[in-house]
């Protein structure tokens, strides 16, 4: 009878004649005796006391390596999600701002009513619009392409526009009141004025949306059909399913290289993200 395994990766010795040599497997005899196969004897084994055989940890650093090498396509999924990270980001950042600006420094008729009917799309679903989407990009020929994950970002979203809107509403009026006075236009004003006050909010606006494409698997699922264009998340589920059974070590490792860059990203981030959230709740 072997050993249970273990979730902590550990290492077993053995100390005979007060040597210590690494073990390669254990045999349990009984409560006081075990059979130990040695790793610097290939094929021979000892009878020793449980007492004599010691454990440490060894982490298998190995695996992240070999978890890649596995994949076989890693770089190009960590391509193609950067690639959609940085479009959509980008997409939502100056979509939702223009908006926003709109719905809070420019006075029009039916401006607040508008605005409650694109909250109103908060309350929609995303299964509920999936199947007329799919149709759309369909008939437009960008089903098996990256643009269903990237294009729709340039249409501003409703929290992101609620969010910003927020923070604009907090801008005294007098500035852009004094900048107009000085001949300045409505986007100048916009982008020479109140972007540079609102980074914080853009932050939080432009983090939000990357740790949603970074974390994004129903989209690429849906759209994607070369793997040639697969994200990291769908990698990881066709590397989980791909030779009809799962090698945990492997993907347990892929899964933290696929986590270490949100947890970088948002420390690197932290004090404008904290800021820009604790302001947009208090302003407005």
């Amino acid at each position: 009878m072997s050993m249970p395994p273990q979730w902590i990766p550990r290492q077993a010795q053995v100390t005979i004649d007060d040597q210590v040599h690494d073990v390669s497997k254990v045999q349990v005899i009984d409560e006081q005796t075990c059979k130990v196969f040695l790793k610097d004897s290939p094929g021979q084994t000892v009878v020793v006391d449980r007492q004599q055989v010691t454990k440490k940890i060894a982490p298998q650093w190995q695996n992240f390596s070999q978890a890649v090498d596995s994949m076989q396509q890693f770089p190009r999924y960590l391509t193609n999600t950067l690639i959609l990270c940085i479009l959509t980001v980008i997409g939502t950042v100056s979509s939702s701002a223009l908006a926003a600006y709109g719905f809070s420094r420019i006075e029009w008729f039916g401006r607040d009513k508008v605005f409650l009917l694109v909250l109103a799309t908060m309350m929609i679903p995303f299964p509920v619009v999936m199947v007329p989407l799919y149709s759309l990009f369909k008939s437009l020929g960008w089903i098996g392409t990256l643009k269903p994950l990237w294009v729709g970002s340039f249409c501003a979203g409703a929290f992101n526009v609620f969010l910003l809107r927020q923070f604009f509403i907090g801008i005294p009026t007098q500035i852009s009141e004094s900048a107009r006075l000085d001949g300045a236009s409505e986007f100048r004003i916009f982008w020479q004025i109140i972007l540079p006050l609102a980074k914080p909010a853009l932050v939080v606006v432009a983090l939000f949306q990357f740790m949603g494409t970074w974390n994004d698997f129903l989209g690429p699922l849906i759209y994607l059909t070369d793997q040639e264009d697969f994200t990291l998340a769908l990698g990881l589920q066709f590397f989980q399913s791909q030779s009809g059974g799962t090698q945990w070590h492997y993907l347990m490792a892929a899964s933290l290289l696929v986590v270490l860059p949100i947890i970088f990203v948002f420390f690197c981030s932290q004090k404008s993200f904290i800021e820009g959230i604790s302001m947009t709740g208090v302003k407005g």
